[in-house]
């Protein structure tokens, strides 16, 4: 199975690239799989439902949220009539919506899809790794689903790393999102799960992560609110993952990091090419 994973949209630049770029990187890359984290979508505070049919209608397969999965209020409501919109799994019982999804691939193979969120240096939640076994014990990869993906959302680069490791050999790629940085460690681990501590954002790099630079600046020089985040509008870099898993088993056998567009150095899966 070919699977690209975006990294946190944000904002309407973030959105701008996907909506052009990910129609024709499916077609050219033949993707059976996408799954783009949403969070910061709705000008880098949450997710609307327009947002999230836009996503869908330009290819994604499921979208994944984290701490600001409810910022716009309006989700609360259209997240119940959203099955490929997950949030974290998590959250307190009775939080609407699900933390996990069996969705359907493009070439009809299914994939598990599961959002958790850390709790390093973050709201208090619910045991991430406990949520995560619960849902990879009731449909494990192979006799359960094609393909497993665990997006987890934190901001320890700790924690992210031993969700890795905790759930090598049992998924096919644990990807860490929320700090908005691409990380340059993504690899296999021993067990076959591709991993990688962050896959970046999706946005305008010439920002304070994804945010008009003035405002986090001022706040810095003068530990003083002055006025509103506001997502920086410049040309976005789409940054993300590229898996490729074995039939048989579902565990990865190859791998290899996407940015495209944008400041950065341009990079896409030589395998793919």
């Amino acid at each position: 199975m070919r699977i690209l994973f975006i990294g946190d949209i944000l904002g309407r630049s973030g959105r701008t690239i996907v909506n052009e770029r990910l129609p024709g990187l499916i077609k050219e890359w033949k993707l059976d799989l996408v799954v783009i984290n949403g969070e910061n979508a709705a000008g880098g505070f949450g997710i609307t439902e327009v947002i999230y049919n836009e996503f869908i209608d330009a290819g994604a397969d499921a979208v994944t949220l984290g701490n600001h999965s409810f910022d716009q209020r309006e989700a609360l409501v259209f997240i119940e009539r959203a099955p490929r919109l997950i949030r974290p799994v998590n959250y307190p019982k009775g939080t609407p919506g699900r933390g996990a999804a069996l969705v359907e691939a493009k070439n009809g193979k299914h994939a598990l899809v599961i959002n958790a969120m850390g709790r390093v240096f973050m709201d208090a939640m619910d045991d991430p790794f406990a949520a995560v076994e619960r849902e990879i014990s009731a449909c494990p990869l192979r006799s359960g689903a094609d393909a497993i993906l665990v997006d987890m959302h934190c901001e320890a680069s700790s924690e992210k790393q031993a969700m890795g490791y905790f759930c090598d050999g049992r998924a096919s790629l644990v990807i860490g999102t929320h700090t908005h940085v691409p990380t340059a460690d993504h690899r296999i681990m021993p067990g076959g799960t591709a991993f990688m501590t962050d896959a970046g954002m999706t946005g305008d790099f010439e920002s304070v992560i994804g945010m008009n630079k003035d405002e986090p600046l001022n706040r810095f020089l003068r530990k003083l609110p002055g006025s509103k985040f506001e997502a920086a509008l410049g040309p976005a870099t789409l940054c993300g993952l590229a898996v490729e898993t074995d039939d048989k088993s579902g565990l990865a056998t190859k791998v290899g990091p996407v940015r495209l567009g944008g400041v950065l150095e341009q990079t896409t899966p030589d395998f793919w090419r």
